[in-house]
């Protein structure tokens, strides 16, 4: 299912730099002058070891920190410049998967999926919603569940969930599998690149997983905050020599 043409840029990153300070006169640079285009409904898996600057980036693209240079795009507006309710909408349009599940223990699991929409107005019934995509991750007849109560492939599906409750055209998902077993791993990718289709939405991934990135369009590979190389997976005539170059180090 050839989804991704990106002939429609939806987020362009443009020459990016961010750097966090580590101590008296020490600076780590995360991302060091990130240039990329993402096309609108593409899924895209950002590959790399820890500490390549994965995370950062959604975290930019996310508008959840900022660039220290550069610019970044997603559709018309550079997200670095927002500030105020401009800032609290952009959020609003981009859901976020995090690793770790997040979800709030002494809340239900449907509640856990409300939280994000709960103080806003909305053009929907926010329960009614909820439940939908409750039942749309597989997890009808759980919603009066506790976090604690579930397994953690079922958490990360209330996560899932939680990020698909105010209609993103935007979904990025930090290491979703990292915290999972090979098998749920794989079943919950399968759910993303679904509910991607279904939701019209486009996909961003960030994994250390070779089988996770191989399932997307196009795989980008970040070592030590740069781009190294990208592989467009869509394209490729041989998925067995694909694999095999995804496993290989990134060219330095």
């Amino acid at each position: 299912m050839e989804q991704s043409q990106e002939a429609r840029p939806l987020i362009e990153l443009r020459n990016v730099t961010r750097r966090f300070r580590a101590g008296a006169g020490v600076a780590i640079t995360a991302l060091d002058d990130v240039s990329l285009s993402i096309g609108a409904g593409s899924a895209i898996a950002l590959s790399g070891p820890s500490g390549s600057g994965k995370s950062t980036l959604l975290h930019l693209i996310a508008a959840l920190d900022r660039p220290d240079g550069g610019s970044i795009l997603v559709g018309a507006t550079d997200v670095g410049r927002l500030r105020g309710r401009e800032l609290d909408a952009h959020r609003r349009r981009v859901g976020f998967v995090f690793q770790r599940f997040n979800l709030l223990s002494a809340l239900t699991v449907v509640d856990n999926v409300i939280v994000p929409v709960l103080p806003l107005r909305t053009g929907f019934d926010k329960r009614r919603r909820a439940l939908e995509l409750l039942a749309g991750v597989g997890l009808e007849g759980r919603e009066d569940a506790m976090p604690a109560r579930l397994s953690g492939g079922e958490q990360q599906r209330v996560a899932i969930a939680r990020a698909l409750i105010n209609h993103p055209s935007l979904v990025l998902a930090d290491e979703p599998t990292g915290n999972l077993d090979s098998e749920t791993g794989q079943t919950i990718i399968d759910l993303l690149l679904e509910l991607r289709a279904r939701e019209a939405m486009t996909l961003v991934v960030a994994t250390h997983d070779v089988a996770v990135a191989s399932r997307c369009d196009r795989v980008v590979r970040i070592v030590d905050g740069r781009v190294r190389d990208q592989i467009d997976v869509l394209a490729a005539t041989d998925p067995e020599g694909t694999l095999a170059r995804l496993a290989r180090p990134s060219p330095r």
